[in-house]
């Protein structure tokens, strides 16, 4: 059997506040292979963010609360090790593109100087040599006379130069995943494009692996192999980009489509919108934890989870529409039927 470059199994992530716990993870399951692209989506607020810097170890433990799970990179579980020895992962192994490139770069130092620490810190090269590295990769993300770009101040720049920087110093040290967590969300449409035609360059060239947090399916149809769905903390649905999109098998992720506008609809017509709101993660519910919010929902949604139904070919669905004994349903306009998942499911 091949092994991954990295599979998270069952991780569960719980915040400890005055209030009680939130389970902000339920056991989420998902694999990352070298060189492709994998795509969470969900709604605010499902724990797509969490999950990943869980992964990386940069969230604040207390109150967050590593509850199980096993991360395994290169088929070495990582999830026990310390802080000190992850030091060695981040930066090396994997790299992170965060959403606010203002927030995230240090108002205070040169661009240059913020990407030559981590160059040195990893790659164990002189600080000319390390210099030499920045400019040249910020070069390679588009920003024109990188060597003036190396001794500006992050304010100095516009915010599609940030995200570039940001972009570049997270690729400096060659990691084999990196993380994109909402990378346009603030950047107009044209310079949306450029970045996401720049990852996707980048990826061919470095043959990185890359993990993408959005809300925006436009974007996952530009970038990714693979789709990850996200709701309350679990993951409703997986599989290839083409499955997902044209055969969605959860009423959740038809909900998700349907909300898209596109170029052939009636520009008077309204767009789909789930009813309801999420659940409240300091007592999720018994059952699906889409139920309240699903047309299509039945006795057996509200009292047990379902289990993981195998679609075809990889694709996996949580949703008991996909039993042999449920009803026939009609999804939304414009979303092609589910198919039955028969008895093959864990």
């Amino acid at each position: 059997m091949k092994e991954h470059l990295l599979e998270v199994r069952d991780l569960r992530v719980s915040f400890d506040t005055y209030a009680g716990e939130v389970q902000a993870v339920r056991g989420v399951n998902f694999y990352l292979d070298s060189g492709e692209t994998l795509a969470i989506v969900g709604e605010s607020g499902c724990g797509k963010s969490v999950s990943v810097q869980t992964m990386m170890r940069l969230l604040p433990m207390p109150p967050a609360r590593l509850k199980s799970g096993e991360i395994i990179y290169e088929g070495k579980d990582i999830a026990p090790l310390t802080d000190k020895e992850m030091e060695n992962y981040r930066g090396k192994e994997f790299a992170m593109i965060f959403q606010d490139s203002m927030t995230s770069l240090n108002p205070t130092m040169r661009v240059g100087n913020q990407m030559c620490e981590g160059i040195v810190r990893h790659r164990k090269v002189s600080k000319e040599e390390a210099r030499k590295i920045a400019v040249d990769m910020l070069g390679q993300v588009g920003i024109p006379n990188p060597e003036a770009a190396f001794r500006r101040y992050p304010h100095t720049m516009s915010g599609g130069q940030r995200q570039r920087v940001m972009i570049a110093m997270a690729l400096s040290c060659n990691p084999k995943i990196l993380i994109a967590d909402e990378p346009t969300t603030a950047l107009d449409v044209t310079m949306q494009a450029q970045i996401l035609d720049i990852m996707n360059r980048l990826k061919d060239i470095h043959h990185t692996a890359i993990i993408l947090i959005t809300h925006d399916l436009g974007v996952v149809a530009q970038m990714a192999d693979r789709i990850a769905v996200m709701y309350a903390g679990e993951i409703m649905e997986s599989g290839d980009a083409r499955q997902v999109f044209y055969q969605p098998s959860h009423p959740y992720t038809w909900g998700l489509l349907g909300a898209m506008p596109n170029l052939i609809q009636d520009v008077k017509s309204q767009l789909y919108t789930i009813p309801g709101t999420p659940p409240d993660l300091y007592a999720p519910p018994v059952g699906c934890p889409f139920a309240a919010r699903c047309e299509y929902a039945m006795e057996a949604c509200l009292k047990e989870e379902p289990p993981e139904f195998a679609v075809e070919g990889g694709h996996t669905s949580r949703c008991w529409l996909l039993d042999p004994r449920a009803p026939q349903v009609t999804p939304p306009e414009g979303i092609p039927a589910l198919k039955k998942g028969g008895n093959d499911h864990e």
